[in-house]
């Protein structure tokens, strides 16, 4: 057996190694955050008076590329685009950690399994919570990014939750 035939097994499996490292910083399918949520957004909203709107990007210890994206860009757009509605109160951004016991309690109302952007919304009808996932596809379009989650953001805060 030559050296490059000994070799060639170890760089496969060290690169294999790398990228499910990668991977795994994205996510967390540890049973203490729930299962894994879906919308619960209802479609009509016929007399919905929003009180709050909560804005959290959840993450985890390691995140990904696309992660931090995610919540940067969400941070961006809030603090640029509704300065008013967060020294209000009515709407509220933060990044959470959910691998943090103290966030445990938030990431379970939200039904957090990885790396991901929720939106909250405290109205007259109760609460309700829809996890964003078009977000991810605009990460690499900051405008277009930036566009999309300002208009959803101010649909929440007016009432309409389709």
């Amino acid at each position: 057996m030559t050296d490059l035939q000994r070799i060639y097994p170890l760089a496969i499996i060290i690169i294999l190694i790398i990228a499910f490292g990668f991977v795994a910083g994205c996510t967390d399918s540890s049973p203490h955050l729930g299962a894994a949520a879906s919308a619960t957004v209802p479609t009509t909203s016929a007399n919905s008076t929003v009180e709050r709107v909560e804005v959290f990007h959840f993450h985890g210890n390691s995140q990904c590329t696309s992660c931090i994206a995610v919540g940067d860009l969400a941070e961006k757009t809030v603090n640029n685009n509704f300065k008013a509605e967060l020294a209000s109160g009515r709407l509220v951004f933060a990044h959470i950690n959910y691998d943090l016991p103290e966030n445990a309690a938030l990431a379970a109302k939200y039904g957090v399994t990885g790396s991901s952007l929720w939106i909250g919304i405290y109205d007259n009808n109760g609460f309700h919570k829809q996890q964003d996932m078009d977000v991810w596809y605009l990460t690499g379009e900051k405008e277009k990014y930036n566009f999309y989650l300002t208009a959803l953001i101010s649909k929440r805060l007016n009432g309409d939750l389709s």
